[in-house]
């Protein structure tokens, strides 16, 4: 028996942290037929203007009609369409709004989407990206100069005068999710931003994951292992972490994503790992097996949110 209402996914994570890059994957799975995918960063209330007149900003709670948003999300749950605001990072004020009808799935994108306990139980799944810090403000730097257009001072004074209210606002959100995500640099890579970025995945048992032993080499002769799986402590809770290299090779990526599709085509969906794990530095585009294997896994679990009321 499947779920007929849609399947909602929450992603949340601090500016620049790749959720639009995750989602983008994870959509090229299911099929952009399938797929309703809005960012709740369009829920401000006030434009560029009006936030730094009031010295209020954007991450926080306050500059956000976060009772608006949290209505809107029951909605796509309930299967119904919405009227959605729309910002625009460009202009840095708002565009007219949109009508949105939820699909099979909806991915939510933002930085408050898991405020409210109301707003997490929304939620099929929930996704928090915490990538490396230093990482972070890389990528910030790199999309904020490339594609928002702004010069490296500004991208500096914006992340500087967010520091409080992401500390306050954004991170605390962390504990609320079923997965986390840790992408990291390896040992002595310091200049490294994507293809060969490690990957810790924090699974929480708020959720069922599968059996990774059926993904992970247990080969005694095989010294570097691309996958391992241990048991652990966050929050102060137990966990598992799935850890996946950077140096994973491309046909060992491959076989490990063909066995979860496999997975997931017992459903009776065709689906497919083309596109998955792309995603642009600069004007380049680029491939990351621990971002593909990610996206997958979150497929998994949607999937699997689908197929189990």
């Amino acid at each position: 028996m499947q779920r007929t209402r849609p399947i909602l996914l929450g992603i949340v994570g601090d500016s620049a942290a790749g959720k639009t890059t995750i989602s983008a994957g994870i959509e090229k799975v299911l099929g952009p037929d399938r797929v309703t995918n809005i960012c709740s960063d369009d829920y401000h209330k006030y434009n560029r203007t009006q936030r730094k007149d009031k010295a209020i900003s954007a991450l926080h709670p306050d500059c956000n009609y976060v009772d608006i948003m949290q209505h809107n999300f029951y909605q796509l749950r309930r299967g119904e369409a919405i009227l959605k605001p729309v910002y625009n990072h460009n202009t840095g004020d708002f565009d007219p709004p949109v009508y949105v009808e939820p699909k099979e799935f909806v991915i939510v994108e933002g930085l408050l989407g898991f405020y409210t306990k109301k707003m997490r139980d929304a939620f099929d799944v929930k996704i928090y990206l915490d990538p490396e810090e230093e990482l972070r403000v890389d990528w910030k730097f790199k999309r904020d100069t490339v594609k928002r257009g702004y010069t490296r001072e500004e991208v500096r004074e914006s992340l500087e005068r967010r520091i409080e209210v992401s500390t306050n606002f954004i991170r605390p959100q962390r504990k609320f999710a079923d997965i986390v995500c840790n992408f990291y640099r390896p040992e002595g890579a310091d200049e490294e931003t994507g293809t060969n970025l490690n990957t810790k995945l924090i699974l929480r048992p708020t959720i069922q994951h599968p059996d990774f032993g059926e993904f992970i080499d247990h080969r005694p002769e095989v010294k570097e292992k691309c996958l391992t799986f241990t048991l652990g402590r966050d929050e102060g809770l137990p966990v598992d972490f799935l850890h996946i290299t950077g140096t994973i090779k491309q046909v060992t990526a491959e076989t490990l994503m063909d066995i979860i599709i496999d997975h997931l085509d017992k459903s009776g969906d065709d689906l497919s790992t083309d596109g998955v794990g792309r995603y642009t530095e600069g004007a380049e585009e680029k491939v990351s097996y621990p971002l593909a294997i990610t996206q997958l896994l979150t497929c998994y679990h949607l999937m699997n949110a689908k197929m189990n009321p």
